[in-house]
C-alpha cells in the first residue's frame, strides 16, 4: 500500500467520523425543533425558532460533509515526481513563516486536517489562495507572498 493511499484512508476515515458526529447533532437539533415543549410560549419566546434555525444549520453541514466523503471514496492520488511541478492531488512539506507544514491539494473537504505517518496533513482546495500559489511550483522554489519554500512534493 503506497503511502498516500494510507493518507487518503485517514481522509476518508475523519470525513466519516465527522459525517456520524454531524448526523447525530443534526438528529438531536431536528428532535429539538419538532418538540411540543419547545413550542413558544409568548411571543418573545423563541425556543423553537431557534431550534429549527440550527437544525437548518446542520443539515446543510451534513449534506456538505457528505459531499465530501462521496468525493474521497472515489478520489485515487498519483505520485509526483520531484521534478514535477505541484498540481491537485500533490502532497507538499512547505515551509511557511518559518514552519514546515504538509498540505494536500484535494478537490474537497478544505481545512480538515489528519494525522498521517507522524505529520499533519491540511487538505486545501481550490478556493484557497495558498492552493492557487502551489499549483505550478517545483520542489526547491520559493515565494514572496506569502513567504514560503517548496521543501518536498510527492
Amino acid at each position: 500500500m503506497s503511502p498516500k493511499h494510507r493518507l487518503l484512508d485517514a481522509v476518508r476515515a475523519e470525513l466519516r467520523a465527522r459525517f456520524d458526529r454531524l448526523s447525530r447533532a443534526a438528529r438531536e437539533a431536528h428532535a429539538a425543533a419538532t418538540d411540543p415543549g419547545s413550542k413558544a410560549e409568548s411571543k418573545y419566546d423563541t425556543r423553537s425558532l431557534e431550534a429549527s434555525y440550527l437544525a437548518a444549520g446542520q443539515a446543510r453541514q451534513l449534506e456538505e460533509v457528505a459531499e465530501d466523503v462521496e468525493v474521497f471514496e472515489k478520489l485515487t492520488l498519483r505520485d509526483f515526481d520531484m521534478e514535477e511541478e505541484i498540481d491537485a492531488g500533490a502532497l507538499v512539506e512547505i515551509e511557511l513563516h518559518g514552519e514546515t507544514s504538509w498540505y494536500l491539494l484535494a478537490p474537497a473537504a478544505g481545512g480538515v486536517a489528519v494525522e498521517w505517518e507522524g505529520r499533519e496533513v491540511t487538505l486545501l482546495t481550490p478556493s484557497s489562495a495558498l492552493y492557487r500559489t502551489l499549483v505550478g511550483m517545483r520542489m526547491g522554489d520559493s515565494a514572496e507572498e506569502p513567504p514560503l519554500f517548496v521543501s518536498e512534493v510527492m
